[in-house]
């Protein structure tokens, strides 16, 4: 088996949903992942969602959306969304395209700060390529390849779970020391080596230790 990462955007001049683009442009909220997303026989969207920032903003955004049909939040700066929506036809056509499709979809579906999303998808080298060259004909997408190899299961590939630039972070805190006993380098000392400012590398280290954590206790 075969894993391909891609980065998918919407097309130019396009949106994946303009539920999502809102979400994405609200500064009070950050989308973190998509846990499930299945198109239902009734032409609705079921999605289970994760997000951080500010629930109450999210809540008042889903409730001004003509497109919602039904949510429900549970958490407070952490929380996880289930949600129904009306789907756009590009959206509807991806779905039905993974749903016909040998390849599976790994969850979570990474949701980057720009509102791309980072999916991985499992299959034959020939299912996956079938599967690539149908979507990248639909002009209401766009995708950039990340990565890809031969799948392994039982291989603990933390790497796989983080951004290009979080990668970049964590190699810069490990060769500054910040994860030594005692602690060599601050934020600072990390941010300065990857070239951004403190604020950012605190944040950066603070996704790359919960995502890592978590997949060790999953």
């Amino acid at each position: 088996m075969r894993y391909l990462t891609v980065l998918a955007r919407p097309g130019e001049g396009g949106v994946f949903h303009p539920l999502g683009k809102r979400l994405s442009a609200e500064p009070a909220i950050t989308r973190e992942a998509i846990h499930r997303v299945e198109l239902l026989d009734e032409e609705t969207v079921l999605s289970f969602a994760e997000g951080s920032g500010d629930r109450h903003r999210y809540e008042e955004i889903m409730d001004e959306s003509p497109s919602v049909t039904d949510y429900l939040v549970s958490g407070d700066d952490r929380w996880m969304a289930v949600s129904q929506f009306e789907p756009t036809d590009s959206t509807r056509r991806m779905l039905e395209r993974q749903r016909e499709s040998d390849v599976v979809v790994e969850t979570p579906i990474r949701v980057e700060d720009d509102g791309s999303l980072c999916v991985t998808c499992l299959g034959s080298e020939s299912d996956l390529r079938d599967l690539f060259r149908e979507v990248t004909d639909d002009p209401a997408l766009s995708f950039e390849v990340v990565e890809t190899g031969d799948y392994d299961p039982d291989e603990g590939s933390f790497a796989r779970l983080l951004t290009t630039r979080q990668q970049e972070v964590l190699e810069a805190a490990v060769e500054e020391g910040y994860y030594n006993t005692p602690r060599e380098s601050t934020h600072e000392d990390v941010a300065n080596a990857v070239g951004i400012a403190p604020t950012t590398a605190g944040e950066h280290l603070r996704k790359i230790e919960e995502r890592v954590f978590g997949a060790l206790v999953r």
